[in-house]
């Protein structure tokens, strides 16, 4: 049986697909669908009020989809800007970062740009800090030493 082998260095996990079941597959996301995207990720989120747990399993669902506009939309729900590490429990912030991770990978291959530039657009979308360590000032002191004569 022939194969496609998929190499997914992040994970450092590798994947087979038989070569006449491609169709399964879903191509990659025009720049429309981009721009569509983004302006999902700059809309009011949309957070149901049911319990967490029935809330991860619609965003875990949403990330295995392999739709584009679900894996923004869970993007745009579970972002919380600068407060990432306060307001979220641990099991948000590994779907955020799922999420996000796809997202961002598949928008760096799309719009051809190093992926700091790529993640800098996401979260200017997103409204998100985009400086994560704040510029620091250089003070330069000089010590010299006076000898008298």
């Amino acid at each position: 049986m022939e194969t496609y082998i998929l190499r997914f260095e992040k994970d450092k996990a590798n994947g087979m697909v038989p070569v006449n079941k491609q169709l399964h597959l879903r191509p990659l996301a025009t720049i429309n669908q981009v721009n569509k995207c983004i302006s999902i990720l700059k809309s009011k989120p949309k957070i149901k009020r049911s319990m967490w747990s029935r809330r991860a399993q619609e965003y875990e669902a949403k990330i295995s989809s392999g739709k584009i506009y679900e894996l923004a939309e869970v993007v745009r729900d579970l972002n919380k800007g600068d407060d990432l590490m306060i307001d979220q429990s641990y099991s948000e912030r590994q779907l955020f970062e799922k999420a996000y991770d796809r997202l961002l990978t598949e928008f760096k291959i799309i719009m051809n740009l190093p992926i700091e530039e790529t993640q800098k657009k996401l979260d200017k979308a997103l409204k998100r800090n985009l400086e994560k360590n704040p510029p620091k000032i250089e003070t330069k002191v000089s010590t010299e030493t006076v000898t008298e004569i």
